[in-house]
């Protein structure tokens, strides 16, 4: 580790702790990042594996709506389009989640729905 002045102590070098360190060196600071952890990136970390890359915290999923920080963030990686689409299986029947009135629908049936029906 180098030692000398800073002008930061990054301390985690996840999601923001990276881009931050990055953006503050861009500009000319100097900056000292230390993470618990033997690499960077944080949750976000992964490594490839026989031309696999592996997500060793999980999926990662990222969105926003805004086309300035997709553009920012295109800059450091590539991302593929995703939807989150979660599905229980309950007694052998799939059902949508999180619980919506979809799910009231699929688990009581249509007769349920007009009966209750004011």
């Amino acid at each position: 580790m180098k030692t000398g002045n800073y002008q930061y102590l990054i301390v985690g070098a996840g999601l923001f702790g990276s881009i931050f360190a990055h953006e503050a060196a861009r500009k000319g600071h100097r900056c000292l990042v230390i993470d618990k952890r033997d690499h960077i990136g944080g949750n976000l970390y992964t490594y490839q594996e026989d031309g696999i890359t592996v997500h060793q915290y999980g999926a990662h999923i990222f969105h926003t709506d805004s086309k300035e920080i997709w553009a920012y963030m295109h800059r450091f990686a590539d991302f593929i389009p995703f939807t989150n689409q979660v599905l229980a299986n309950y007694q052998d029947q799939f059902y949508n989640l999180p619980f919506n009135m979809n799910t009231f629908y699929q688990l009581w049936g249509y007769e349920h729905r007009q009966r209750h029906k004011r």
